[in-house]
């Protein structure tokens, strides 16, 4: 049997931000790509359970950190790979791709439980990443 004209390709859903933006829940697997020179904020949706989110690096940053916000404080658990360390994120209300310290690659993934926004990732230096209040 010959399907080859029956391959069905997937490809992920994506989106460029390129400075502050809100996202919506109907964006929920997108992977977004942060490609501006200088970061922006941008916040998450409201809490949902089953929220999938995730953001790379695309663009070297100097200036100003991309700011990944939380609608809701307090709320971002979870941990990630930072440089040869990991950094834990406990009640965040942010995690930040620090300009400068950030390289083109890293990436974090949100996934929501309906209460909370559990984080995951890398980042190829330490401190390139950091989850805070």
């Amino acid at each position: 049997i010959n399907v080859s004209n029956d391959v069905t390709r997937i490809f992920e859903v994506t989106e460029s931000i390129t400075g502050a933006q809100t996202i919506e829940q109907a964006d929920s697997g997108k992977v977004f790509w942060l490609d501006a020179a200088g970061g922006a904020t941008v916040t998450l949706p409201a809490v949902k359970d089953g929220l999938k989110l995730k953001f790379v690096l695309v663009q070297a940053h100097a200036s100003t950190n991309w700011v990944i916000a939380s609608a809701t404080s307090a709320n971002i658990q979870g941990a990630f790979v930072n440089g040869a360390a990991a950094a834990a994120a406990a009640d965040e209300d942010q995690v930040n791709f620090v300009a400068g310290t950030a390289a083109v690659g890293d990436f974090i993934e949100l996934s929501c439980d309906g209460t909370d926004w559990f984080v995951s990732g890398v980042c190829s230096a330490t401190g390139g990443i950091t989850a805070t209040t």
